[in-house]
């Protein structure tokens, strides 16, 4: 019947999976590399064959790597982790060496010591050995923390990526807090002059908000929304608005179908057409048009050509001069254009002659989405 691990089962899996991994191709090549070279180094003051020779700087060389990456996994606080794998190498090249004395010798350690060339021999193989791997380990040592501090650097970055993005989203949700009841109460306030006059056209338009309220409160805090949606909610509230003063808003709506999918953060035109129904055509007294439109196309400027999404609400009311100055919905539309799409984007006032205003968000695709891009690549570093 199979038992389920306990931790203390974990801890010497994971040390041999661990020292499994330390034997890398890499680590077996170089030290198969160097246990040659070092060979080669060493055979004019060796009487023995090179081949003899090349054995016992082989064994020598993978009992020492052995050591060294057994170390590396013992996982324990009261020695430092290159303090134990120094102790290790050094003892494991004298050992390994020994070894190969005493195999050649057939067990015999007096027959060793007495023979002053193999005594040197393991002076020679066990002194170069222990030096080598010294310097190798503390060199791999040294990568390791110029890799650990790479790793906590890209970590730290990549923190202060989310909390930067995670302060992006509150503001953007903050300033749409401040834009939903902006717009609520404008309306409301249109509702009560109607209802004050004795407007028999009250009932209707109430009845209309109602409607259009019920078809977007459910959606008004959504960060995910489609210009396609942000259209329709146009075109309900410029209906809505029509019924109060159906003899002079006319109003006509535009999107390109490639654009009905397109991003965009809640109740963005909707501000526009707010601010031109309130400040251009309310206080005409002819009224006029509203044109609401979404178009992307390429633009051509002097040494650049650049794809561009152009969202534009126009009217011909009174105008910029007439109206009010610009003030919390447009500001707030700004910075939740930068939050959204990145500082590519912008907002565009322009008069009209002989009178009328024109405002459009003009959104570069190519910055929009190179900007996207980094942000991603910082967020997986």
């Amino acid at each position: 019947m199979p038992v389920a691990p306990t931790p203390g089962d974990a801890a010497p899996r994971s040390a041999w999976a661990g020292f499994l991994r330390a034997l890398t191709p890499r680590a077996i090549g170089l030290t198969l590399g160097l246990s040659v070279m070092l060979a080669v180094a060493l055979n004019p003051l060796f009487e023995i064959s090179f081949a003899v020779l090349l054995g016992r700087t082989l064994f020598v060389g993978f009992i020492t790597l052995i050591f060294g990456s057994a170390a590396a996994q013992w996982r324990q606080r009261l020695v430092p982790r290159w303090v134990l794998q120094s102790v290790a190498l050094a003892c494991a090249a004298p050992l390994a060496t020994l070894m190969v004395y005493m195999i050649t010798t057939g067990g015999d350690f007096w027959a060793f010591v007495n023979h002053e060339g193999r005594v040197q021999g393991f002076i020679l193989i066990s002194g170069t050995s222990t030096i080598v791997g010294l310097v190798l380990a503390l060199g791999a040592l040294e990568r390791q923390r110029d890799s650990e501090s790479r790793a906590m650097s890209l970590q730290l970055a990549l923190q202060r990526s989310q909390l930067d993005r995670h302060a992006a989203d509150v503001r953007l949700a903050v300033l749409t807090a401040q834009v939903e009841p902006h717009f609520l109460f404008n309306t409301l306030a249109n509702i009560q002059a109607l209802v004050e006059t004795g407007s028999p056209r009250a009932a209707a338009v109430l009845s209309s908000l109602i409607a259009y309220l019920k078809a977007t409160m459910p959606r008004l805090d959504d960060g995910d929304v489609q210009l396609g949606r942000e259209i329709a909610l146009v075109r309900s509230y410029l209906e809505l608005m029509q019924l109060r003063m159906p003899d002079r808003l006319r109003f006509e709506v535009a999107c390109e179908p490639q654009l009905i999918a397109w991003p965009c953060p809640p109740m963005l035109l909707l501000t526009l057409v707010e601010n031109a129904v309130r400040h251009g055509i309310d206080p005409s007294e002819t009224g006029g048009l509203i044109r609401v439109s979404a178009t992307r196309a390429t633009s051509r400027e002097p040494g650049r050509e650049s794809d561009v999404v152009r969202l534009t609400v126009s009217d011909d009311g009174v105008g910029m001069s007439e109206a009010a100055e610009p003030g919390t919905g447009l500001k707030n539309l700004r910075e939740r254009l930068t939050a959204f799409y990145g500082p590519s984007a912008r907002l565009e006032l322009t008069e009209v002659e002989p009178h009328g205003l024109v405002a459009e968000i003009m959104i570069d695709v190519a910055a929009m989405a190179a900007a996207s891009t980094a942000a991603t690549l910082r967020s997986t570093e």
